[in-house]
Formats: structure tokens, sequence, C-alpha cells
């Protein structure tokens, strides 16, 4: 049965779809099935994998509202092994649209049952902030992955993160864990993201990825040529750094 994890952090630029994409696509690499959702309206992670925006008719939206089903919404990638379920602009109104909706929390939980069984990981791409959408995602999920930018407000907001995870955990879904902080954007010429990196793994000890991922060109313009970093540049710093991730998650879950 497939592990869920969502990537998650309500502060925006710090990497979450970064990783989500790459992440997939080097789990895809090392032959494990992925299905990766996009569950962030401005579904970057859609288009970072070479799928049109503009021609998605069913994805995220219509499985949340329970009218199709993830097998009926999924489209195939240029990443191995990887699945994608879409997302579009539309998703923004499914927050509305869920409020006065029983059991709201669940929609995602409840839509991806039967998908568990078909995949090794799902992971879902969360959106920049901690509405509905990012409460059905952590309530789905098995686990979560923050990324963490190496920058002066690298801390800000982890608190409150923390704090919806909790209470996540009491109210909606005891079974979720913390895989692990993971720090982006990381440039070892800088004295600044060498004393973030320090101040995380001193407060957080064993809950910090010991992959850290690099500030790195060529990971910056794959998503403009619709390409993973695996795809785009198998040997470049963020492909590597990647690999190294998917492997620590891969070794972690198969203790």
């Amino acid at each position: 049965m497939g592990k869920i994890i969502a990537i998650a952090n309500q502060k925006g630029g710090v990497g979450k779809t970064t990783t989500s994409v790459n992440l997939a696509a080097s789990l895809g690499v090392l032959e494990k099935k992925v299905l990766l959702i996009d569950a962030d309206p401005q579904a970057n992670a859609t288009s970072g994998l070479g799928i049109d925006v503009e021609s998605v008719e069913i994805g995220t939206y219509q499985i949340l509202e329970h009218s199709h089903t993830p097998k009926e919404t999924i489209i195939k990638c240029s990443a191995p092994n990887v699945d994608v379920i879409p997302a579009h602009i539309d998703l923004v109104a499914i927050e509305i649209e869920l409020v006065d909706k029983e059991n709201r929390e669940y929609m995602l939980k409840k839509a991806l049952e039967e998908a568990k069984e078909e995949y090794d990981f799902i992971i879902i791409d969360c959106a920049p902030s901690l509405g509905l959408l990012t409460l059905n995602a952590l309530t789905a999920a098995d686990s979560v992955v923050i990324p963490i930018q190496c920058e002066y407000f690298a801390l800000e907001g982890l608190g409150k993160l923390l704090n919806t995870i909790k209470s996540i955990q009491k109210i909606h879904n005891p079974d979720l864990d913390i895989e692990g902080l993971l720090l982006t954007m990381y440039d070892s010429r800088l004295r600044l993201s060498n004393q973030v990196v320090e101040e995380v793994q001193k407060h957080f000890n064993d809950m910090v990825f010991d992959t850290v991922i690099q500030r790195n060109v060529k990971l910056s313009e794959a998503p403009s040529f619709g390409e993973s970093i695996i795809n785009y540049d198998a040997t470049s710093k963020g492909a590597v750094n990647y690999i190294n991730l998917a492997q620590e998650i891969i070794k972690k879950n198969s203790k």
C-alpha cells in the first residue's frame, strides 16, 4: 500500500513545487510507482511536468468534489513511473464549495482510498496557505515534508505550521507523521545559509533530512521546459540532491 506524503509550508517560494515534482521524478527513476497530486490552484506542478494547464478538464477539483475517481483524472507525463492528477485555476473555488459540506476535511482522504493500492508513493503538492485544500492534504497524508528556505525568515511561520499539524493529529489524523524538514535553496558561500542550517539542525535534530537542496540554476530552468530536473539535466547538482532525498525517504520507509 502506498505512502501519502504532503509537501507543505504556508510560506510561498520555499521550494514546495520544486520538491514535489523532483522528488516524484526521483522516486520514479528509482523504480517506485508514484502519483503526484497538484493541490495548488497555481498549478505549477502540472505545468512543471509539461502538461498544458489550459487543456486540463478534470483533475484535483473533481476528485475533491467526488464527481470523478483518481483513475479518471490521471495524466501521463514524461517522468518515468510517475502519474499526475493535474490542477487548474478552478481549484480556487473548491475552498468555498467545501465549506458547507459534511466531513469537508476528509474529501481527499476518501477519494484516495482506492489509489493507495496502486502506488508506492503518493506526493501531494500543497498550496502556500493553511486553508481547506492544505487541511484536506494533511488529513489524507501519512506524513508531511516541510521545505525550509535557507534565508533569514526561514523559521518564521514554522511554529504556526507545526501547531496546525499538531491540531490535525489531534482532531483529524492521529497517524500523521513529520517525514522531515527539508532545507532548500542552500548556498554554501553565504554565511546566512550556513547559519540557518545550523539553527534548524540544532533545534530539530533528527527531524531534519541529511540531504540539503542546493541553489542550482538548472533546477530553476527545468520547469520552463516542462521537465523534472532528472529529465532536464540528470548530472546537475539539483538532480543529485533530489535523488539523494528520494533514497533517504525510501530507506526511512523500508525499516
